[in-house]
Protein backbone atom coordinates (compact mmCIF):
# COMPACT_ATOMS: atom_id res chain seq x y z
CA UNK A 1 0.00 0.00 0.00
CA UNK A 2 1.12 3.56 -0.82
CA UNK A 3 1.26 5.90 2.18
CA UNK A 4 0.34 9.30 1.69
CA UNK A 5 -0.52 10.56 4.12
CA UNK A 6 0.45 13.75 5.71
CA UNK A 7 1.28 15.52 2.24
CA UNK A 8 0.71 19.03 2.71
CA UNK A 9 -1.98 20.56 0.20
CA UNK A 10 -0.59 22.34 -2.78
CA UNK A 11 -2.35 25.58 -3.99
CA UNK A 12 -3.99 25.52 -7.48
CA UNK A 13 -5.63 28.13 -9.79
CA UNK A 14 -9.32 29.58 -8.52
CA UNK A 15 -8.58 28.28 -4.75
CA UNK A 16 -8.36 24.94 -5.52
CA UNK A 17 -6.26 22.86 -3.51
CA UNK A 18 -4.11 19.29 -4.12
CA UNK A 19 -2.90 16.37 -2.14
CA UNK A 20 -0.32 14.59 -4.45
CA UNK A 21 -0.74 10.76 -4.26
CA UNK A 22 2.08 8.01 -4.18
CA UNK A 23 2.00 5.20 -6.49
CA UNK A 24 0.81 1.68 -4.94
CA UNK A 25 -1.71 -1.16 -4.82
CA UNK A 26 -4.59 -1.50 -3.67
CA UNK A 27 -7.58 -3.98 -3.31
CA UNK A 28 -10.38 -2.96 -5.57
CA UNK A 29 -14.07 -3.46 -5.54
CA UNK A 30 -15.55 -5.28 -2.23
CA UNK A 31 -17.04 -8.55 -1.95
CA UNK A 32 -20.88 -9.63 -2.37
CA UNK A 33 -21.60 -9.68 1.07
CA UNK A 34 -20.83 -6.07 0.84
CA UNK A 35 -22.23 -5.12 -1.91
CA UNK A 36 -23.45 -5.27 -5.38
CA UNK A 37 -22.30 -7.63 -8.28
CA UNK A 38 -21.08 -4.54 -10.21
CA UNK A 39 -18.66 -3.89 -7.57
CA UNK A 40 -16.84 -6.70 -7.86
CA UNK A 41 -15.34 -9.20 -7.95
CA UNK A 42 -12.30 -7.97 -6.19
CA UNK A 43 -9.28 -7.38 -7.52
CA UNK A 44 -6.08 -6.10 -7.11
CA UNK A 45 -5.17 -2.75 -8.59
CA UNK A 46 -1.58 -1.07 -9.68
CA UNK A 47 -1.47 2.89 -9.35
CA UNK A 48 2.07 2.86 -11.12
CA UNK A 49 2.12 7.04 -11.33
CA UNK A 50 1.88 9.60 -8.91
CA UNK A 51 -0.98 12.01 -9.15
CA UNK A 52 -2.55 14.72 -7.34
CA UNK A 53 -6.25 14.92 -6.47
CA UNK A 54 -8.04 17.88 -5.33
CA UNK A 55 -8.79 17.99 -1.39
CA UNK A 56 -12.11 18.82 -2.25
CA UNK A 57 -14.79 18.85 -4.88
CA UNK A 58 -15.15 21.21 -7.16
CA UNK A 59 -17.17 24.51 -6.10
CA UNK A 60 -19.95 26.67 -7.48
CA UNK A 61 -17.37 29.43 -7.41
CA UNK A 62 -14.71 28.04 -8.67
CA UNK A 63 -16.58 26.21 -11.75
CA UNK A 64 -18.14 29.90 -11.88
CA UNK A 65 -14.41 31.65 -12.54
CA UNK A 66 -13.86 29.25 -15.19
CA UNK A 67 -16.77 28.78 -17.11
CA UNK A 68 -18.93 32.04 -16.02
CA UNK A 69 -21.80 30.69 -15.50
CA UNK A 70 -23.25 28.49 -12.79
CA UNK A 71 -26.06 25.79 -13.61
CA UNK A 72 -26.71 24.38 -9.89
CA UNK A 73 -29.79 24.11 -8.22
CA UNK A 74 -28.25 25.16 -4.67
CA UNK A 75 -27.30 28.44 -4.99
CA UNK A 76 -29.10 30.43 -3.28
CA UNK A 77 -28.00 32.14 0.23
CA UNK A 78 -24.12 33.34 0.88
CA UNK A 79 -22.52 30.36 1.18
CA UNK A 80 -23.60 29.03 -2.06
CA UNK A 81 -20.09 29.70 -3.86
CA UNK A 82 -18.70 26.76 -1.20
CA UNK A 83 -20.83 24.60 -1.97
CA UNK A 84 -20.12 22.12 -4.65
CA UNK A 85 -20.78 22.68 -8.46
CA UNK A 86 -23.53 19.96 -9.38
CA UNK A 87 -26.16 19.89 -12.56
CA UNK A 88 -23.16 18.81 -14.74
CA UNK A 89 -22.34 16.58 -17.17
CA UNK A 90 -19.46 14.88 -17.77
CA UNK A 91 -19.36 16.38 -21.33
CA UNK A 92 -19.67 20.16 -18.88
CA UNK A 93 -16.66 19.16 -16.76
CA UNK A 94 -14.48 18.10 -20.12
CA UNK A 95 -15.34 21.66 -21.00
CA UNK A 96 -14.60 22.93 -17.95
CA UNK A 97 -11.27 21.26 -17.91
CA UNK A 98 -10.00 22.41 -20.96
CA UNK A 99 -10.58 25.70 -20.10
CA UNK A 100 -9.15 25.21 -16.81
CA UNK A 101 -5.90 24.23 -18.68
CA UNK A 102 -5.83 26.61 -21.18
CA UNK A 103 -6.51 29.67 -18.60
CA UNK A 104 -3.22 27.94 -16.59
CA UNK A 105 -1.34 26.12 -19.14
CA UNK A 106 -1.77 23.45 -17.14
CA UNK A 107 0.31 24.58 -14.14
CA UNK A 108 0.20 23.27 -10.57
CA UNK A 109 2.86 24.95 -8.50
CA UNK A 110 4.78 26.11 -11.58
CA UNK A 111 4.77 22.90 -12.69
CA UNK A 112 3.54 21.63 -16.15
CA UNK A 113 0.68 18.74 -16.31
CA UNK A 114 -2.79 18.19 -17.39
CA UNK A 115 -5.91 19.12 -15.17
CA UNK A 116 -8.20 15.96 -15.80
CA UNK A 117 -10.70 13.90 -14.49
CA UNK A 118 -9.55 10.96 -12.37
CA UNK A 119 -9.89 7.96 -13.85
CA UNK A 120 -12.57 5.17 -11.44
CA UNK A 121 -9.23 3.27 -10.06
CA UNK A 122 -7.55 6.53 -9.26
CA UNK A 123 -10.83 7.82 -7.03
CA UNK A 124 -10.87 4.50 -5.34
CA UNK A 125 -7.19 4.47 -4.22
CA UNK A 126 -7.81 7.96 -2.72
CA UNK A 127 -10.67 7.36 -1.02
CA UNK A 128 -9.55 4.13 0.67
CA UNK A 129 -5.97 5.97 1.58
CA UNK A 130 -4.70 2.79 2.39
CA UNK A 131 -7.63 0.87 4.13
CA UNK A 132 -10.38 -1.89 3.17
CA UNK A 133 -13.15 -1.43 5.06
CA UNK A 134 -16.37 -0.37 3.61
CA UNK A 135 -15.58 3.62 4.68
CA UNK A 136 -12.13 4.46 5.19
CA UNK A 137 -12.92 4.71 8.65
CA UNK A 138 -14.26 1.68 9.17
CA UNK A 139 -17.68 -0.69 8.21
CA UNK A 140 -20.21 1.17 10.73
CA UNK A 141 -22.53 3.64 8.67
CA UNK A 142 -23.47 4.92 12.08
CA UNK A 143 -20.18 6.69 11.79
CA UNK A 144 -20.87 7.96 8.27
CA UNK A 145 -22.56 11.48 9.91
CA UNK A 146 -18.91 12.50 10.50
CA UNK A 147 -17.61 11.99 7.11
CA UNK A 148 -20.31 12.71 4.44
CA UNK A 149 -23.28 14.33 3.81
CA UNK A 150 -26.40 11.61 2.73
CA UNK A 151 -29.80 11.46 2.75
CA UNK A 152 -29.93 10.67 6.87
CA UNK A 153 -28.05 13.96 7.29
CA UNK A 154 -27.87 16.65 4.60
CA UNK A 155 -31.89 18.36 5.11
CA UNK A 156 -32.37 17.68 1.19
CA UNK A 157 -29.52 19.99 -0.32
CA UNK A 158 -25.56 20.03 -1.16
CA UNK A 159 -23.76 21.09 1.98
CA UNK A 160 -20.96 23.66 1.97
CA UNK A 161 -17.66 21.86 0.69
CA UNK A 162 -14.62 20.53 3.52
CA UNK A 163 -16.99 20.84 6.55
CA UNK A 164 -16.95 16.90 7.18
CA UNK A 165 -13.65 14.70 8.43
CA UNK A 166 -10.98 13.93 5.75
CA UNK A 167 -9.89 10.13 5.26
CA UNK A 168 -6.21 9.50 6.16
CA UNK A 169 -4.74 10.94 3.33
CA UNK A 170 -6.42 13.80 3.75
CA UNK A 171 -9.26 14.18 1.37
CA UNK A 172 -12.49 15.50 2.61
CA UNK A 173 -16.46 14.99 0.82
CA UNK A 174 -15.19 11.35 -0.52
CA UNK A 175 -18.43 10.50 1.08
CA UNK A 176 -21.79 11.90 -0.18
CA UNK A 177 -22.24 15.42 -1.33
CA UNK A 178 -21.96 15.16 -4.56
CA UNK A 179 -21.27 11.80 -6.68
CA UNK A 180 -18.40 12.63 -8.71
CA UNK A 181 -17.55 11.97 -12.38
CA UNK A 182 -14.47 9.82 -13.03
CA UNK A 183 -13.02 9.32 -17.10
CA UNK A 184 -14.40 5.38 -17.37
CA UNK A 185 -16.81 3.81 -19.40
CA UNK A 186 -19.15 1.94 -17.07
CA UNK A 187 -17.87 -1.68 -17.42
CA UNK A 188 -19.18 -4.64 -14.89
CA UNK A 189 -18.36 -7.00 -13.51
CA UNK A 190 -14.93 -5.85 -12.67
CA UNK A 191 -11.97 -7.44 -15.30
CA UNK A 192 -8.55 -7.36 -15.86
CA UNK A 193 -9.20 -3.31 -17.11
CA UNK A 194 -9.70 -2.40 -13.58
CA UNK A 195 -6.46 -3.54 -12.30
CA UNK A 196 -4.42 -0.69 -13.54
CA UNK A 197 -4.80 2.67 -13.46
CA UNK A 198 -5.34 4.30 -16.69
CA UNK A 199 -9.72 4.55 -17.09
CA UNK A 200 -11.31 2.06 -18.75
CA UNK A 201 -11.54 3.53 -22.03
CA UNK A 202 -14.69 1.60 -23.87
CA UNK A 203 -17.44 3.27 -25.82
CA UNK A 204 -20.11 2.99 -23.87
CA UNK A 205 -23.66 5.00 -22.97
CA UNK A 206 -22.99 5.24 -19.37
CA UNK A 207 -19.90 6.67 -17.93
CA UNK A 208 -19.02 6.43 -14.05
CA UNK A 209 -19.17 8.43 -11.05
CA UNK A 210 -18.65 7.56 -7.22
CA UNK A 211 -18.90 8.71 -3.87
CA UNK A 212 -22.85 8.39 -3.73
CA UNK A 213 -24.87 12.25 -3.27
CA UNK A 214 -26.61 14.18 -0.72
CA UNK A 215 -30.06 12.30 -1.51
CA UNK A 216 -28.36 8.36 -1.42
CA UNK A 217 -28.73 6.38 1.54
CA UNK A 218 -25.47 5.70 3.43
CA UNK A 219 -24.98 2.01 1.12
CA UNK A 220 -24.77 4.34 -2.10
CA UNK A 221 -21.66 6.24 -0.33
CA UNK A 222 -19.27 2.56 0.38
CA UNK A 223 -15.25 3.21 -1.36
CA UNK A 224 -16.79 0.55 -3.43
CA UNK A 225 -20.06 2.13 -4.52
CA UNK A 226 -20.69 2.46 -8.17
CA UNK A 227 -23.41 4.66 -10.32
CA UNK A 228 -23.90 4.97 -13.47
CA UNK A 229 -25.26 7.63 -16.13
CA UNK A 230 -24.91 8.45 -19.68
CA UNK A 231 -22.02 11.36 -20.27
CA UNK A 232 -24.58 14.28 -21.16
CA UNK A 233 -26.81 13.76 -18.09
CA UNK A 234 -26.72 16.66 -15.52
CA UNK A 235 -28.30 16.14 -12.18
CA UNK A 236 -28.51 18.16 -8.76
CA UNK A 237 -26.26 15.51 -7.51
CA UNK A 238 -23.29 15.14 -9.84
CA UNK A 239 -20.40 17.14 -9.17
CA UNK A 240 -16.50 16.30 -9.73
CA UNK A 241 -13.01 17.19 -8.63
CA UNK A 242 -10.06 17.33 -10.84
CA UNK A 243 -6.86 15.49 -11.26
CA UNK A 244 -3.57 16.53 -12.03
CA UNK A 245 -0.48 14.65 -13.54
CA UNK A 246 3.04 16.13 -14.39
CA UNK A 247 4.52 16.04 -18.29
CA UNK A 248 7.12 13.79 -17.13
CA UNK A 249 4.61 10.91 -16.40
Amino acid sequence: MAQSGGMAEVAGPNGLFFLHLSPGTFLRGCSPSQGRRDEGPQIECEIRDSFALSARPVTQQQWELVMGENPSKFKDGWTAGLRPVESVSRDDVELYLTRLNEQTDGRLADVRGLYRLPSEAEWEYAARAGTQGRWWFGNADTDLDGYGWHAGNAGGVTREVGQKDANPWGLQDMAGNVAEWCADGFVAPLDDRHSVQAPVAVESERGVLRGGAWYMESDSTRCASRHKAPPSSARDGYGFRVAWQAYDH
